[in-house]
């Protein structure tokens, strides 16, 4: 089960409290205060793995809280520090304050730790106020209470390219024929529920990462279809293939299905445009040729790269799949060309 967003409780633990007592040894008549001081409570702290894929987990137990600290003891004994409870979470978890909607850490990065909630600070114990006109303080500190706050976790996958299109256009046949990911593929739209991430390979040595999510319908970004709760796992995405159905029972004229993609992704997030993409007509087997030059002819003219290729044959996806490695490469060299 894919669970991309959760809300949680986390409360981290409460400081210790000092302690007022006094040194109280045979032969020592003048025993001054002793008192140590409280342990700090525990953090509950995130931490970004590679292991995992979903926040699934996160769903059945919403609930963190990490232990308080140990009172301070006589003969200055600090008291114990309680232990962090750690909480594991995908690659890409973005962190926010559910009261404020506030970003508070993105998780991209293997093993980048978060503390989610400060655990409180001991209190001091009453050896600490000695001083030269009160040599018999009874004074001591309460310890401090731990950060406690509901947050929204939000997983935004990470992938180089994402594949966009309307339901059945072939995302997820291009991402089987391309990578060794084994999606659901039905002639029906639809078939593809939740995101899936592929790793291509290019070149000798090189590769890629693919997320392919579900269809996109108009009115997507207000939230018809299913394509909207996904939208955000191609917000990290570097490189975009908008793919289009040419077929001959193709629902849609081609150059009005890219043009619908398009308004979807600048009204859910402007910068969604700006990213470097290219055109796919897709299904070129069993093509019509009247569709696939009307698109090839809207391409030409707008200057926007044209790939026509048919996962089923493998026709064309070669070329594809050199083309976009090397753009994911100038991506990553900061000298990638946008359309």
């Amino acid at each position: 089960m894919f669970v991309d967003e959760v809300r949680i409780f986390v409360k981290a633990g409460r400081g210790g409290n000092g302690v007022a007592t006094f040194r109280r040894e045979k032969f020592v008549p003048r025993g001054g205060p002793d008192g140590g001081d409280g342990g700090n409570g525990g953090n509950v702290v995130m931490v970004a793995s590679r292991r995992l894929t979903t926040l699934l987990d996160l769903r059945y137990q919403q609930h963190y809280e990490a232990r308080d600290g140990g009172p301070g003891q006589g003969s200055n004994c600090h008291g114990k520090t309680a232990p962090d409870v750690v909480i594991p979470v995908p690659l890409g978890t973005l962190i926010l304050d559910d009261a404020t909607g506030e970003i508070l850490a993105d998780l991209v990065t293997e093993d980048q730790p978060y503390i989610m909630a400060r655990g409180g600070k001991g209190g001091r114990g009453n050896s600490h106020f000695a001083t030269s006109t009160n040599q018999v303080p009874t004074r001591f500190e309460p310890g401090q209470p731990g950060q406690a706050r509901w947050l929204k976790l939000e997983l935004k996958l990470l992938a180089d390219v994402g594949l966009v299109g309307l339901p059945n256009a072939g995302k997820s046949t291009l991402i089987a024929a391309i990578s060794a990911a084994r999606p659901r593929i039905a002639d029906y739209p639809f078939t593809t529920l939740v995101p899936n991430l592929g790793v291509v390979r290019w070149g000798e040595d090189r590769g890629f990462v693919v997320a392919d999510i579900p269809g996109l319908v108009t009115g997507a970004h207000e939230g018809k279809g299913l394509g909207f709760q996904f939208l955000r796992h191609i917000d990290r995405t570097s490189f975009l293939l908008h793919l289009v159905d040419v077929s001959l029972w193709a629902t849609e004229e081609p150059v009005s299905s890219f043009e619908t993609m398009r308004h979807e992704l600048a009204s859910f997030d402007e910068s969604m445009t700006t990213k470097p993409f290219a055109v796919v007509a897709t299904k070129l087997d069993i093509r019509s040729d009247e569709r696939i030059e009307a698109l090839r002819a809207y391409c030409r003219r707008h200057r926007f790269p044209f790939y026509a290729i048919s996962a089923a044959t493998r026709e064309g996806v070669d070329e594809l799949v050199t083309h976009v490695g090397r753009q994911v490469e100038s991506v990553r060299q900061g000298c990638a060309t946008k359309y």
